[in-house]
Formats: structure tokens, sequence, C-alpha cells
């Protein structure tokens, strides 16, 4: 079987952003931000993305470079012994992210056909309001049948190849995204609220970090995991498909200013919409762009418009995320078993599918699987990478960094130690905590729930 690659740079750039690009940048961003404090986040956030995810990044792609293959194939062979089996943490992973990351994506296109239909003026006159709309459509048949078509959109995309599908997507999708957020943006500083929300957003409280450290780290490695698409083996699959004349470095650069860039925009966009509204944010968990921007949206003027295009926007970046994520397993049954794309894309979409049902019954499944998976598997993933990678195969990696770039020399050795070093302790630490973030879940909330049944 040949193996497909890139037809141009800005395709392969394009839909690297297009993969980090989506839910966790705009879904997830916002409320993990408030969550954690606002503007304290963010400086750990942007921080944590500079010195860990970029160096990072460079792992997954001189990894998929080097070998052309599949996250699994791709450690079978460079590494040996427990190394080989690595490869399989990420297709397990990016499985798991997948199947609730599509019902989510499923709420978007759910809620851009009610700003169609119907508006938000009516349904979300108020938060509580907001919130009842929002549980009819989190759960039960709506949720399934858009998930159901997600996915179906998700496949077709990824059957049709990595030039025709993938690449002729992004290239739409992605400019898209930036120009809408952009706009958006800017509407939102028309309103009269913004002053405030930008306050929140931008004036970080050093003594907040201090005091919360232990829950904003493992949140801001989780998120910038999670937006740059690292540690489920994206990386190491689209750089798998780039030709030896690429300079890796800078379009990792590219990659990462794009992402972080366009998360920064997001937060121009919805905290003006939440103060606009007189609503907290970080108090909706994983329904906070919802409840509390369809409540915004029913206040602030053409807010019919505004959430039609908001709400369509973020389904657009949702789906430039799974397509990447789903290449990722596809690709790793045609080069493992040689199976043809399209009925690895087809079997592989009716399982992400399956395992995703029980997230539209009931949300508690979404918070067992996106916390396994944002604050275990992923960093886990990233962690075990960059040991290899660092203490392993550090002589490979860093002879394939200077291909397409040249001779490296002291760089290149500080790039291997800031990767053995500073990377291998930062994600460490914010692994533990992370487990011990999941270990308190699953003992009180999911217990609960448990309990209850």
């Amino acid at each position: 079987m040949v193996r497909e690659t890139w037809a141009t740079r800005v395709g392969f750039i394009l839909a690297a952003v297009g993969s980090a690009v989506g839910l966790g940048n705009i879904w997830r961003f916002p409320f993990i931000t408030g969550q954690e404090g606002g503007s304290a986040f963010l400086l750990v956030y942007l921080a944590f993305i500079a010195l860990i995810g970029f160096p990072a990044l460079l792992v997954e792609f001189v990894v998929g470079r080097r070998t052309e293959l599949n996250p699994v194939g791709a450690l079978q062979e460079l590494g040996s012994g427990a190394w080989r089996y690595v490869g399989y943490l990420f297709v397990v992973t990016g499985f798991i992210i997948l199947s609730y990351y599509s019902v989510v994506a499923g709420w978007f296109l759910r809620y851009t056909v009610i700003g169609v239909t119907d508006g938000y003026t009516a349904s979300a006159a108020s938060p509580d309001a907001a919130e009842a709309l929002f549980g009819s459509v989190a759960t039960g048949l709506d949720s399934l049948l858009f998930h159901a078509l997600f996915m179906v959109l998700v496949v077709a995309i990824i059957a049709a190849g990595i030039r025709s599908g993938i690449e002729v997507a992004v290239k739409v999708m992605v400019p898209a995204i930036i120009v809408l957020l952009i706009g958006l943006a800017a509407y939102g500083f028309t309103l009269d609220a913004s002053a405030e929300a930008y306050a929140y957003y931008l004036s970080p409280d050093f003594g907040v970090i201090a005091e919360n450290w232990t829950s904003i780290l493992p949140a801001a490695a989780g998120q910038a995991f999670f937006t740059l698409s690292l540690g489920m083996g994206v990386m190491i699959t689209y750089a798998s498909y780039l030709g030896e004349d690429r300079n890796l470095a800078e379009d990792a650069g590219i990659i990462v200013g794009l992402d972080t860039a366009i998360a920064v925009i997001v937060g121009f966009v919805v905290f003006p919409f939440l103060f606009a509204a007189g609503l907290t944010p970080g108090d909706g968990g994983a329904g906070e762009i919802f409840v509390s921007l369809t409540a915004a949206f029913a206040e602030i003027p053409a807010g019919r418009v505004i959430g039609t295009v908001f709400f369509a926007m973020v389904g657009i970046a949702a789906l430039s995320s799974a397509i990447s994520i789903l290449e990722v397993l596809a690709s790793y049954l045609m080069d493992e078993f040689g199976v043809d794309r399209v009925p690895a894309a087809a079997g592989l979409g009716v399982a992400v599918f399956v395992l995703g049902v029980p997230v539209t019954v009931d949300l508690v499944f979404l918070d067992l699987l996106d916390l396994f998976a944002d604050s275990i598997l992923l960093v886990l993933g990233a962690l075990l990478l960059a040991l290899f990678v660092g203490w392993v195969a550090s002589d490979a990696a860093r002879e394939e960094l200077e291909i397409g770039i040249g001779d490296l020399g002291g760089l290149g050795e500080a790039w291997i130690w800031v990767v053995r070093i500073p990377v291998v302790v930062v994600v460490a630490v914010s692994l533990y905590l992370g487990v011990v973030e999941y270990a308190e879940f699953l003992t009180e909330d999911f217990a609960d729930w448990l309990a209850a049944r």
C-alpha cells in the first residue's frame, strides 16, 4: 500500500492547526479558564505552552517523520523492549477522546440548528431556561442523533484520504474559523461589559496562582496537551506524511503560535458575552459555553445571529480536530493490518460512536472519560514519549530535527536536555496531580452518582 503525503506545506500546517484548534480551544478553554481563576490560569497556560508544549510538539514531529508510521508502528520501529508497546497508549487515548468529543461536537451542531430555526430568546431567556435547554440537548435522542451525524461527517472526510479529504477540508475550515473568531471578538469589544471582562481575563493575581497551583498546573498541562493534540499520536501521524525537506522547528513554531493566538482570542469572544449578560465565568462546568452563552445571546443585540455563527464556527473547529484523531486510528489499521482506508474509517467510526453512547445518556460519563483522558492518558503519553526521545532515542531525534534545518550545534543538544529534564519533571508532576484529582472524582462525585442509582 502506497503511503499518502501532504500535497503542500500549507496543507500540513493547516491540518495541524485544525487539529489543535477545536473543542479544546473553544469548548474547554473558556470553562477551564473560568474555573481556575481567569487570568491566573491564562498566565500559567501560556507559560506551559511556550516552555513545555513547543518542545513536546517537536518530539512527536521527529518520531513521526523519522518512521513514516502511525504511533504504534513508530515506537515499534524506534524502540525495543517495553518501549515498543507505548504507541498503543496513543491509539487508546485517541479512541476514548473521540468518543465523547463527538457527542460534545454534536451539541454544537444542535445549537446551530436551534439558532436557525428558533433563536435563543425564548428558549434561553434566563439562566434557568438556558440550563433546561442544555439538558434537553445534552442527553437523550437529540444528543444521540447529532453524535451520529457528526461521526458520519468525520468518517466521510477521512475516507476521502489525505489530499482529497483532510487537506481540502482544512484549507476551507481553518481560515473560516479564524475569520469568524476575529469578527466575534470585534463585536465583543463593542459590548458595555467588555472592559470588565478584559480585566478579569488579562490582569493576573499571583496570589491566586500561589494558592491554587496544585489545581492550576494539571489543568494547564491537560489543556495544553489537549489543545495541541499532544499525547494521542495526532502529530506523530501527521508528521509521518511529511517530506524530508521540512523545517520541523519552524512548522512547530507556526502551529503553536496560531493555536495559542486562537485560544487567546476565544477569551476575547466568550468573556465579554458572559459579563454583558451578568453571568459569572466558571460556574457551568462542561455546559458553561452552552448555558451561559445561550443566556447571553438572549440578552445582547443581534444575539440570534451572533449565537448561530458562534455555534456553527465551533462545530467547524470540532470537525477539524476530530478528523485528526480518527486519522490516527485509521492509520494504525492501514499500516499495521493493511486495511483499506474506507473500511478502516467506517469501522472505526461505528466503534467510536458506540463508546460515546453512554455520554448521551448521562453527563457523569463525560466527566468520567474526559478527566481520565485529559488528566491522565494525554499527560502519561507525553511523559513516556519525552522519556523515550530524551533518554533512549536522543541521537536519532536530534539527527531528524536537523533535516531541513542544518547543523543545530548546541541548540539541538539544548532541545534534548529541555525534553530530558524540564519537560519530564513538569509533566510528571502534572500527571501525579491529575491522578490525585481523578481519584477524588471517583471516590466523591462518581461514587455519589453510583450510590444514587
